[in-house]
């Protein structure tokens, strides 16, 4: 068992630096990077160039604890992608490079896109 966890684990790191290798966030089109949990959705919007996170949500964040409560792990998932979205277009950001950090393109990575999008992103 635990050498079938550990090989999943190296699969998805090949598979996160892959995508890392094509995408690279610049301050005209930052990265939006997505990471999750069996439980929790994080999402951050990163300037490469200078190393610097630029704005960071999740769903454990206490503005979006009265929201979240009681929802699915997806429709926490897509409110934590609109406020990553407002968030972005309140700093002047409106197009980013999305990075869904080594997950298929389904589901709560999904959501989240979707979310960005609804709120104003470009990607």
């Amino acid at each position: 068992m635990k050498k079938r966890l550990r090989k999943k684990k190296e699969l998805h790191k090949k598979r996160e630096l892959r995508t890392r290798n094509k995408i690279f966030g610049t301050p005209e089109r930052p990265r939006l990077t997505v990471s999750r949990s069996n439980k929790h959705i994080y999402a951050q919007i990163v300037n490469d160039l200078f190393t610097e996170s630029l704005a960071q949500v999740s769903d454990l964040s206490p503005s979006l604890s009265n929201k979240v409560e009681g929802k699915t792990k997806t429709e926490k998932s897509r409110i934590v992608g609109k406020k990553i979205g407002e968030m972005a277009l309140d700093q002047g950001i409106e197009k980013v490079v999305f990075d869904k950090g080594g997950y298929k393109y389904h589901g709560r990575v999904k959501a989240v896109a979707e979310g960005a999008r609804e709120a104003g992103l470009n990607f």
